[in-house]
């Protein structure tokens, strides 16, 4: 039981396109506000964090574990870091 405790306790980890940033109930992610979010280099996408149950407005995205999203990041090829910087 503690074991799927904790599970749900995992920050879990989802990318949008920023046309979805309106629809966004920032109550139920851990982000606070527009102005909070993390966008990609080129300002398409950003990540949402939540804990427990996938909000509904996040239904069918894909969602990431911590491990997952740090590798999505550290990948050049998606756009959120810059090696020649």
């Amino acid at each position: 039981m503690l074991m799927s405790q904790n599970k749900d306790m995992e920050k879990k980890y989802v990318i949008i396109n920023k046309e979805m940033v309106e629809a966004v109930d920032f109550k139920q992610v851990i982000e606070t506000s527009k102005s909070t979010l993390r966008y990609s280099l080129d300002g398409s996408k950003t990540i949402l964090k939540f804990m427990g149950e996938t909000p509904a407005f996040l239904e069918g995205e894909k969602v990431y574990s911590h491990d997952e999203i740090i590798e999505q990041i550290n990948n050049p090829d998606n756009g959120w870091i810059d090696l020649n910087e």
